[in-house]
């Protein structure tokens, strides 16, 4: 054998094992992300018809199990994992700008063993008492926390990974995991999660988000998250609905997710545990007086309500309805406990656009076409994410016909959300935990155990 061939076959052997390597992280925790994806969503699913089930045997004990819940709820994040609450995407977000050798401890903080098992248990008993929470954001963090440990697992001869790349990837596996949606997920990376090139680790996102989502769908079949609404012969002049519905939902998503964070930072002032108690059992009273004495459907992620205007004969949504579900994640997000308001955002959004198309007197399709671009718009003005969010609802209805019409509706969202507040509903938070992060450390110098 000559010396060419020899050192050919050799550095070809150390490059195929050096590129395995690289890669095996990326697969190892896109598996896991996906069981642990399923294994949520079907938990989740037992905790809404455990609510379900209460509501139509013994409904006036939401007055006493909801205030309860959200109690729990917040109890297991404030006692065992602060950084566990809310939706999970700020502090995804956050870890990303910190991921560097120096600021190890405080990614500890946001991504761990320990926030997993706290989101998903303070999520679940949160959505059995009622609350108006989706599981999107929470598996975002979730896939996080998965990517970020393998990286800290890997023994100290294995190839270095970015450990950004790794959060980052994992981020956007969880989201594809979540809805199904494996465009969605690599939008998203793009558009939300980083603001940098993503060449150098674009092979590793592409098939984390393909691995996770193909984990997915081994348990869960080959679902769309909504299914395939009517969107065909559409009105000629369907634009200008679309255009309209996208501009309100923007400016009240946005407007929402101002009050959302007045309310967080007022919360901020509270000394004692008994205000915070207050607030709570306050909040789980309203919510259980929405269900109880207006519809079943102020619970949960608001899932049903999409799929029953979709998908029936009732399409136009009553006024109060379109209210209540648009302030209703507000009551929920706002105590403190873990829980995303992705999926709420997409129900609110769903209801003004069932609203307007009964205002308009539309046709089933023009109106269902309305309904997809409430989602987008109230998305877009909750994330400033106008191209993940219309990317997120064609994939969850494989409807490509109206591309250009939710792309629209996202563009217009997002202009519209610009009167509001320049910055996104998450970028706010971001913010927020990078400096509680700094204050702690200042405060108390000390490592953190995870």
């Amino acid at each position: 054998m000559s010396f060419g061939k020899m050192l050919f076959e050799r550095v070809g052997s150390d490059t195929l094992k050096y590129n395995f390597l690289k890669a095996a992280p990326f697969w190892a925790g896109s598996v896991i992300t996906g069981l642990v994806a399923v294994a949520y969503t079907k938990l989740f699913a037992w905790a809404e018809h455990g609510t379900s089930y209460v509501f139509h045997h013994a409904i006036y004990l939401f007055f006493i199990i909801t205030p309860c819940c959200f109690v729990i709820s917040w109890w297991l994040v404030n006692k065992f994992s602060p950084y566990a609450r809310g939706s999970g995407i700020p502090q995804v977000m956050a870890a990303i700008e910190l991921s560097t050798p120096r600021t190890v401890d405080k990614v500890n903080r946001l991504l761990s063993i320990r926030v997993i098992v706290v989101k998903i248990c303070s999520s679940l008993v949160m959505v059995f008492g009622g609350g108006i929470i989706g599981r999107e954001g929470p598996t975002i963090q979730i896939a996080g926390s998965v990517f970020w440990k393998i990286n800290q697992w890997l023994p100290a001869w294995w190839p270095k990974i970015s450990k950004k790349n790794m959060i980052m990837t994992g981020a956007a596996a969880g989201l594809a995991a979540a809805f199904n949606t494996p465009l969605g997920g690599i939008v998203f990376a793009v558009e939300e999660l980083t603001k940098t090139h993503i060449n150098q680790f674009k092979t590793a996102l592409f098939t984390a988000i393909i691995i996770a989502g193909l984990t997915a769908q081994a348990f869960l079949g080959p679902y769309l998250y909504l299914g395939y609404p009517d969107v065909s012969k559409l009105s000629g002049f369907i634009f200008f609905p679309v255009l309209i519905v996208a501009l309100l939902s923007g400016l009240v998503g946005s407007g929402i997710s101002k009050w959302m964070l007045f309310l967080i930072r007022w919360k901020k002032s509270f000394t004692k545990n008994r205000q915070h108690l207050a607030y709570l059992i306050i909040c789980g009273l309203i919510v259980a007086c929405l269900a109880v004495f207006v519809t079943e459907g102020m619970f949960g992620s608001g899932k049903a309500l999409i799929t029953r205007t979709l998908f029936t004969n009732e399409k136009y949504a009553a006024w109060y309805i379109t209210l209540f579900r648009v302030a209703g994640p507000v009551l929920s997000f706002t105590t403190g406990a873990a829980g995303g308001v992705f999926a709420p955002a997409l129900a609110a959004g769903a209801s003004i656009g069932s609203l307007l198309a009964g205002w308009f007197h539309l046709s089933a399709t023009d109106t269902n076409l309305l309904i997809l671009s409430g989602m987008v718009g109230f998305l877009t003005g909750v994330t400033r994410t106008p191209f993940t969010s219309a990317i997120l609802v064609l994939e969850m209805t494989d409807r490509h016909n109206v591309i250009f019409h939710l792309m629209l509706a996202g563009m217009a969202a997002s202009l519209a959300a610009l009167l509001v507040d320049k910055h996104s509903f998450y970028d706010h938070l971001r913010e927020e935990y990078i400096h509680e992060l700094s204050h702690a450390e200042r405060e108390n110098n000390e490592p953190v155990t995870v």
